[in-house]
């Protein structure tokens, strides 16, 4: 499964400022990547996992803005259309299944 994080946040004041600057940094540790400006996405192992970083997420939440959580299963994720100026850009995909020994 994917994650997708979007979030629009005040910066007009200072503190403002930081509380969007540590929600960035919070969602960078916790393994998302900015997908575009303000949207960060992260694969998942499944619907457990996506459960466990929400409430995470809810935990971090900054005292103003507005924050959507979405998941998508891989088929969804992969008919997302993507394009870089007019020419499409490829999606991700997910990681490659990690061998332990």
């Amino acid at each position: 499964m994917w994650m997708l994080v979007m979030f629009d946040l005040p910066v007009t004041e200072k503190p403002e400022r930081k509380a969007a600057a540590r929600f960035r940094h919070f969602l960078l540790d916790e393994g998302f990547e900015m997908s575009q400006f303000s949207v960060y996405v992260r694969y998942c192992k499944g619907k457990e996992q996506v459960d466990a970083i929400a409430g995470r997420i809810e935990r971090a939440l900054p005292e103003a803005g507005k924050v959507k959580i979405l998941s998508f299963t891989d088929k969804q994720y992969e008919s997302i259309k993507s394009f870089y100026g007019k020419a499409p850009d490829s999606s991700e995909k997910p990681p490659d299944q990690l061998t332990l020994f």
